[in-house]
């Protein structure tokens, strides 16, 4: 066959070496960010949010949320999404029965607003943790 027939597998197979395995991350593993006390704070969204804190050893149980949609989304620097121009980052936890996770704050003395309005995906409420950082809460729209 020669060097005619070995040409035309190389260039065959050349469009299957260029394609790359890409990996994706499967999920958020964490979130981290700093407290002015850290113990209190912990212990806020285990109490009225269900958020188990992190165990102490490798061997305990860890706080496992239900599978679902998440948004990760950078904001413009100006955006006045987050409240106070110093405060850098939001957390929106999903929930099955929004009105149901209102009242129970509200029971604890936390002030709860719902959103009014009903989005294509669903309906929302924000509150803020004793540290001021902003917490939405979010019903996706049942599938």
């Amino acid at each position: 066959m020669g060097t005619g027939g070995s040409r035309r597998r190389l260039l065959r197979a050349t469009p299957f070496r260029r394609r790359r395995v890409v990996e994706k991350v499967t999920g958020i593993g964490g979130l981290f960010f700093r407290a002015k006390d850290p113990s209190a704070l912990q212990g806020w969204y285990t109490e009225h949010l269900g958020v188990e804190p992190p165990p102490q050893t490798y061997e305990g149980p860890v706080w496992r949320q239900e599978a679902g949609p998440t948004v990760f989304a950078a904001f413009d620097e100006s955006s006045e999404f987050f409240g106070s121009p110093g405060q850098r980052w939001s957390i929106n936890f999903r929930v099955r029965h929004l009105d149901a996770m209102v009242a129970q704050l509200r029971r604890a003395g936390i002030d709860v607003e719902v959103v009014p309005e009903v989005y294509p995906n669903g309906r929302f409420a924000a509150l803020a943790d004793p540290e001021g950082n902003p917490v939405q809460l979010w019903e996706p729209l049942s599938a």
